[in-house]
């Protein structure tokens, strides 16, 4: 992706154009995307900490996003964005670590933009913050889940980065990860984030790590039935690892370039009254 441009394609299921959506009018749009903001994880040409700024700043304004999920954020990009977006806006963060064997954690840094870790963004005070318990390697990266409450929204949202296939040597972190996830969720909460783990079906080997109640108690933003377990591909290499889940009314999902990461946005409109 050379440009920054917002390339909004929007599902059959949610037509029309995006616009500025609030909870006045009953619904809201939620956002995830991984910004690849730290430039040792093969996110060189990716674009710089200032096109991720502007990215943010057109998922609110083009998109309409008042929460956005973000993995794989600078810190100081996160907090350039929340003074370019303005007044309202307020975040929490959560830094990524690598642990060794002897259980000694360092935090990751970002070239010359802080710390690096997942992110809620949003247009609305947050309280309730925690980060949800989830295994983690041993030794190597530990990612994590963070939970808030968009108090002035009444939407509770939970921000995942889970493990890579294969990250523990002797078992599989992703099927607890994910039942910490969906275990963490109700039925006002918005959740997913990058799960680095393709939709289940029957080509996928790994689909036995998916919760049952992830597309059946709740439903994913590309999910065009209930029995669909498909979904558009979020990745430059042609995957869907980006997923949003509710059980609030979903009216619209679209997938946006962002032309600052190896990643795509994705978008979902639900219904937030009653």
């Amino acid at each position: 992706m050379c440009a920054l441009v917002l390339l909004g394609l929007t599902h059959p299921l949610r037509p029309g154009p995006a616009a500025l959506l609030d909870s006045v009018e009953g619904r809201l749009s939620v956002a995830t995307w991984n910004m690849c903001g730290v430039r040792q994880w093969n996110c060189e040409g990716t674009g710089t900490g200032a096109a991720k700024v502007r990215a943010l700043e057109r998922l609110a304004v083009t998109e309409g996003a008042r929460v956005i999920m973000l993995q794989e954020a600078c810190s100081g990009d996160l907090a350039a964005a929340r003074s370019a977006l303005g007044a309202g806006w307020n975040t929490t963060f959560v830094p990524y670590a690598v642990q060794d064997a002897a259980g000694r954690r360092t935090e990751v840094r970002c070239a010359g933009a802080g710390t690096a870790g997942l992110a809620i963004l949003a247009l609305s005070s947050l309280t309730g913050v925690s980060v949800v318990p989830a295994p983690q390697p041993a030794a190597g990266l530990h990612r994590g889940i963070v939970c808030a409450t968009a108090a002035d929204l009444a939407v509770r949202v939970c921000n995942a980065h889970l493990s890579l296939p294969g990250a523990g040597r002797d078992r599989e972190f992703r099927d607890d990860q994910l039942a910490s996830l969906v275990g963490a969720a109700d039925r006002r909460t918005v959740f997913g984030g990058d799960l680095n783990s393709a939709p289940p079906g029957p080509g996928d080997r790994d689909s036995w790590i998916w919760p049952y109640a992830a597309y059946r108690t709740y439903r994913e933003c590309d999910q065009a039935s209930a029995a669909s377990r498909g979904g558009r591909a979020t990745h430059r290499t042609g995957h869907k690892v980006d997923y949003l889940f509710t059980a609030l009314p979903r009216t619209r999902c679209s997938v946006a370039g962002t032309g600052a990461s190896d990643h795509l946005a994705l978008v979902m409109r639900v219904g937030i009254r009653g």
